[in-house]
């Protein structure tokens, strides 16, 4: 068993997930790009892990997306995402708003019918280890 450690970009929210992941998602759905405001989101899942507030609780907020299973749990002071414990049990932890590595690679790219035409087409531009000037 791991235990993972996650935190929002200001820093007011801090958790861990004790446990292992059962899937790694990448996600191009629309209701995904629009939650991160990016071509995909990366979501790790387990029906077994156990997420734990360290500090932070009272910042977190969740939306769900009336008529879907879609939801999403953020901090209300710097919007980052966060994991969301889903009605069936589902644990649900953005694979960005961890700080410790993980070892599980994606299981696989899912809606890529709803993919961004401009995400196809990466492999052409530029690449840059920081911001270019």
């Amino acid at each position: 068993m791991s235990d993972h450690f996650g935190s929002c970009l200001c820093g007011t929210v801090k958790f861990e997930v004790q446990g292992d992941f059962d899937s790694f998602y990448v996600c191009h759905c629309k209701h995904c790009q629009k939650d991160t405001g990016s071509a995909h989101a990366a979501n790790l899942f387990s029906h077994l892990a156990k997420l734990i507030w360290r500090s932070g609780a009272d910042a977190v907020s969740s939306f769900t997306l009336p008529g879907t299973r879609h939801n999403k749990s953020f901090c209300k002071i710097c919007g980052s995402a966060l994991p969301s414990a889903q009605s069936d049990g589902m644990l649900v932890v953005p694979a960005g708003s961890l700080d410790s590595k993980i070892s599980i690679l994606p299981t696989a790219q899912i809606f890529l019918r709803s993919e961004a035409s401009w995400h196809k087409e990466l492999n052409k531009v530029s690449k840059f280890d920081e911001l270019p000037e």
